[in-house]
């Protein structure tokens, strides 16, 4: 037995055309914020982080660790600090695998 598919004759009152139809919201939904309000990052570390992120990757966390260990080779403790800090928030199992935690 053969099975036919049968379209809806009214093509514009369909199911299909009704949703394909509808009109749709072009903001995302975020319960932290209120109508049209856009998110502000102001926090530094997380802004550099998504920044080094965006430019590198999937590689980000690596190459934050690599950087990190280039600091603290060269004795640059703000550097390693932050370096570390990055790579934290992107892996943290690789920055716990590099050294301890800091909290400065």
């Amino acid at each position: 037995m053969s099975i036919h598919f049968a379209a809806s004759r009214r093509l514009p009152t369909s199911a299909v055309a009704r949703h394909l139809s509808a009109p749709r919201s072009m903001q995302a939904v975020n319960d932290n914020y209120g109508q049209g309000a856009r998110a502000v990052i102001d926090n530094p570390l997380l802004r550099a982080t998504l920044e080094h992120f965006a430019t590198h990757g999937l590689a980000a966390a690596a190459l934050a660790r690599t950087q990190a260990e280039d600091a603290f080779l060269s004795e640059d403790a703000d550097s390693f600090r932050h370096w570390m800090a990055v790579c934290r928030l992107l892996d943290r199992r690789m920055a716990g695998r590099l050294g301890p935690r800091s909290n400065d």
